[in-house]
């Protein structure tokens, strides 16, 4: 079992330094930035998100704990949105350590974001996943997620144009 204990200074510093420069990664990745911009666009986006740091208002970020050991085992962010005229939570991110992959901490991290967002009187979480990560969308499936929209390209060969 785990515990979603509130992210510490340190904790959250270290967590930008490493987050900031893979979300950038990642949307270069996808398609969606370019490389010359990724780095400066991720950066706008975490300081619109957390102007504030740890302080930012409906933003809630935690360092998610074995109960067992007491190990910090990887990280949790979800904010609270407005969509269509109902509050809901939306994941920012999510993220467990390297060595502690594959043994059930992200369920288990989920699993205990669904009762803080159920206390906050929210009914709902939503989350963006990019394609390519596929445990984490077989994870969200087995969890009850549903895809609610779906952006798909495909990449056209030179000898095609």
């Amino acid at each position: 079992m785990v515990d979603l204990v509130p992210m510490d200074k340190a904790t959250y510093l270290a967590y930008l330094a490493w987050s900031i420069p893979n979300y950038a990664q990642e949307n270069i990745r996808s398609g969606r930035w370019s490389l010359d911009a990724g780095l400066q666009k991720a950066e706008e986006e975490y300081q619109q998100l957390l102007p504030d740091g740890l302080a930012s208002h409906d933003q809630y970020l935690f360092s998610i704990k074995d109960k067992e050991s007491g190990k910090n085992v990887g990280i949790l962010w979800f904010g609270i949105q407005e969509r269509g005229g109902k509050r809901g939570a939306f994941v920012y991110d999510v993220k467990i350590d390297e060595q502690f992959r594959r043994q059930g901490y992200g369920e288990q991290a989920f699993l205990a974001m669904e009762e803080k967002v159920y206390a906050l009187g929210l009914e709902t979480i939503g989350l963006y996943v990019f394609g390519q990560n596929y445990g984490a969308r077989a994870m969200y499936d087995k969890l009850g997620y549903e895809a609610t929209n779906i952006m798909m390209s495909k990449k056209l060969k030179s000898e095609q144009r």
